[in-house]
């Protein structure tokens, strides 16, 4: 697994620079079918990963979020699950929220995950087994560990700038938690919860996908905390269905049974 890491970690820098470059300019927002932004950046880094990972590694399959998905990749124990610019948003409004990420998973579980956010030159990694980590800016490497925080009153959850959620705000409410972070990013909001910053991260939407979960999942298992659905399901990858339809949910662990009772209720 050391291998598929060091490509990984080596291909989301690359991948950052590209991003970098693009963010420099003016980026136009267009609307994908559904409605949700893509930007040439998107697409550019896209082709990057998907081409690199297909000759680094031509026996495994590739999913990625700009690239159709002819389910031919479910014949293979092996995928990549890739999402080239993570915040598409935010990258346009020049707002530095953004990531590449990379993730592999094996026999449908998540086993390695990489994380770079260019505008900080942070990068998260994990591979099964072999910890999660953190590079900043200054090359220092932390091994990361989820605060073992157990009174919600004292917690604070990870939320999305854009994405207003009443039924998040009830869960909340029901568990007594008033503090909260932002970013546009779903792998930097996993990034705070493995930092210790923050503890829970809620999605109650139907349309997370495979690609918004696989790298962070995996970075937050080694990080000892877990992800589910909102019933407490564990997510499986290489699905047909791209999409986690019963909602993601992502905390320290400590507190994530309660969670899931608490979004019973809503």
């Amino acid at each position: 697994m050391q291998n598929e890491l060091n490509s990984a970690i080596q291909l989301a820098r690359a991948a950052g620079q590209m991003l970098l470059d693009f963010y420099a300019q003016a980026t136009e927002l267009e609307s994908k079918a559904g409605g949700e932004p893509v930007t040439a950046a998107d697409r550019a880094v896209n082709d990057f990963l998907v081409n690199e990972l297909q000759q680094r590694f031509p026996k495994d399959g590739v999913l990625s979020e700009e690239r159709p998905d002819d389910l031919s990749r479910c014949e293979r124990p092996r995928v990549w699950i890739v999402d080239p610019l993570d915040g598409t948003q935010e990258f346009a409004e020049h707002r530095a929220e953004f990531s590449v990420m990379i993730g592999l998973a094996v026999e449908a579980l998540p086993v390695l995950g990489v994380v770079f956010n260019p505008g900080s030159d942070k990068l998260y990694y994990a591979a099964v087994g072999l910890g999660a980590f953190l590079v900043n800016r200054r090359k220092s490497v932390t091994r990361l560990r989820v605060s073992r925080e157990a009174d919600p009153q004292r917690m604070t959850i990870a939320l999305s700038r854009r994405h207003h959620s009443p039924e998040v705000d009830e869960i909340c409410r029901r568990l007594g938690i008033s503090q909260s972070m932002y970013s546009g990013s779903l792998g930097l909001k996993i990034g705070m919860i493995c930092e210790g910053r923050a503890h829970l991260c809620l999605y109650t939407t139907k349309q997370v996908a495979q690609w918004d979960t696989c790298a962070p999942d995996a970075l937050l298992r080694e990080a000892s905390g877990r992800m589910t659905d909102l019933r407490g399901a564990p997510l499986y990858y290489n699905a047909p269905e791209l999409r986690h339809r019963n909602g993601v949910i992502a905390s320290n662990a400590t507190i994530h049974d309660r969670i899931v009772e608490a979004a019973s209720h809503v």
